[in-house]
C-alpha cells in the first residue's frame, strides 16, 4: 500500500493528459478519487488544466478519446 506522500508524488508527476485519462476511464470507486486523495487529485488536475490553453485541453481530450 502506498503512503499518502507517495500517492501525492504520483499525482504531482502525472501529466494533464494522463490525469484526464484516469478520470475518464477508471472504474467507479477507484481509490484515486476517494477521500483526501480524490480531493487532492481534483485540485491538481484543475491547477494543471489552468496552466494550459483551451486548445491544449481539447487536444488532450481528443487524444484520450472515449469508449
Amino acid at each position: 500500500m502506498k503512503t499518502k506522500k507517495e500517492i501525492k508524488k504520483q499525482i504531482d508527476e502525472m501529466t494533464y493528459e494522463s490525469m484526464l485519462s484516469l478520470w475518464r476511464f477508471a472504474p467507479v470507486g477507484h481509490p484515486m478519487f476517494q477521500g483526501e486523495t480524490g480531493d487532492y487529485y481534483a485540485k491538481v488536475m484543475r491547477e494543471k488544466a489552468a496552466k494550459i490553453t483551451d486548445s491544449e485541453r481539447v487536444a488532450a481530450s481528443k487524444l484520450v478519446g472515449w469508449d
